[in-house]
């Protein structure tokens, strides 16, 4: 194995955060308790806005008059994408009934939540991509009530192309909010009177913390992290394009990663080269967060075969993958741990992260080693049942009977037994002893 770092990673020493989390619990404890005003206290003192927080037809007009009709047509375009991407993984889902057993059916039905709650960052960007991939995911789910918010600034209240998106995704509410009065607004059901089932979306630490602490009372897609980005590339990569891919992602934040794994050297040097030259061309706030990025967290991998390739890959297993290598099928069936992966030269990160159609709200910090990203599926239930005639409920009920005398369970046992001696009266069954043995 010949696993070289031609770049390591320095970041900065995290202190650990309690502030945050202190933060977090004493907003959700007030406005749990002072409920609706309380969320506009907040509203009002942390991101000094004192408009409507329920906004309506007039909100959704103003929004539309403000974009071109060429803005709207892409938001629209990526509404469809995403969401016929969202109905066909829909469609691969299956309820089903099968007999087990002669007289024992059991199946599984797809209910969709009665109420999401999707959170839409602003701040450094505005996130109209969000809303589709949150609001119109949940539609196509048919969740019956989906509320939206997302942050409104003193002057502008919610950005419109924020707005226009969520009303063409099928929003039911929408809300002027941000921050962690918009996560406990949609948890306790305020100013919608509906309690979410599930809550969704990236948003800041505070937004992620406070996700995190109302996991439980309420299911919750992933708790985001700084936006990840690796590039598996070999010797027919192009460097150009491998720092251009690099480069966008990093403009996310001063701490999100960007890997790049590579069999060649020529191509990893080559990219180190160009770098600061791309950062150092673009816009102020894209640079500055870029530039941060690149210096503290980039990291740039040379690989002896592909095999340790995908070892590297699999570890970090990162939130967005891309491939620039040959035999791109070689390594779809090969690569495990990942958000999203992005094939070929032509397939990059940012077409998901806008509109390509698979959902961009993808986990981060290596939790892609045991879960995907949003889908259609977190909005729907997959729930179970069964039924049982007399015949099989004579077969289950010793079985069962036995078993729960095996681990102590007496009152569950009896549940069997009684069914049995009504069903089968006179009958004589092995149905275990208090000491778990069976009879003979």
């Amino acid at each position: 194995m010949s696993i070289e770092y031609l770049k390591k990673a320095s970041p900065p020493t995290q202190a650990i955060d309690t502030a945050t989390a202190d933060t977090v619990r004493k907003i959700l404890s007030e406005i749990q308790v002072g409920g609706e005003d309380a969320v506009r206290r907040y509203a009002r003192d942390l991101d000094g806005y004192s408009g409507e927080i329920v906004l309506g037809e007039a909100e959704f007009a103003a929004a539309e008059r403000a974009l071109t009709p060429g803005i709207k047509d892409d938001i629209r375009f990526a509404r469809d994408r995403v969401q016929d991407f969202a109905r066909r993984q829909r469609d691969s889902m299956q309820e089903f009934r099968a007999e087990l057993i002669p007289g024992l059916v059991a199946g599984q039905r797809l209910i969709p939540c009665q109420t999401a709650g999707c959170y839409v960052p602003g701040g450094r960007y505005a996130h109209a991509a969000s809303a589709i991939m949150s609001v119109g995911t949940a539609q196509v789910a048919g969740v019956a009530h989906i509320v939206a918010t997302s942050p409104a600034t003193r002057d502008h209240g919610v950005h419109p192309g924020i707005l226009h998106a969520m009303k063409l995704c099928g929003a039911h509410t929408v809300l002027a909010l941000g921050g962690v009065q918009a996560v406990a607004a949609l948890a306790y059901g305020a100013f919608s009177g509906r309690e979410a089932d599930i809550i969704v979306g990236p948003g800041n630490r505070f937004v992620a913390e406070a996700k995190r602490m109302l996991f439980g009372r309420v299911g919750i897609d992933v708790v985001a992290g700084p936006t990840e980005s690796a590039i598996i590339a070999d010797e027919t990569a192009d460097p150009q394009v491998v720092t251009a891919d690099l480069v966008g992602q990093a403009e996310h934040g001063p701490d999100s990663p960007v890997w790049l794994i590579t069999t060649s050297r020529a191509l990893g040097e080559a990219v180190q080269l160009l770098v600061p030259a791309a950062i150092a061309a673009l816009p102020e706030l894209a640079r500055n967060a870029a530039s941060a990025a690149w210096r503290d967290y980039a990291e740039v991998v040379l690989c002896s075969t592909r095999e340790e390739v995908v070892q590297v890959s699999d570890k970090y297993a990162c939130e967005h993958l891309q491939v620039m290598a040959a035999d791109l099928e070689w390594w779809l069936e090969n690569l495990s741990n990942y958000g999203s992966l992005f094939l070929g030269e032509e397939t990059t990160v940012a077409y998901g992260d806008k509109c390509s159609g698979p959902n961009h709200i993808l986990p981060t910090r290596g939790a892609a080693r045991y879960t995907g990203g949003l889908s259609v599926g977190k909005f729907i239930k997959t729930v179970t049942w069964q039924r049982l005639d007399r015949s099989a409920s004579r077969v289950v009920g010793q079985v069962a009977a036995r078993i729960s005398r095996l681990e102590g369970m007496e009152g569950h046992a009896r549940t069997g037994d009684v069914r049995l001696h009504k069903y089968y009266p006179g009958e004589q069954f092995d149905l275990g002893t208090l000491d778990g043995h069976r009879e003979h």
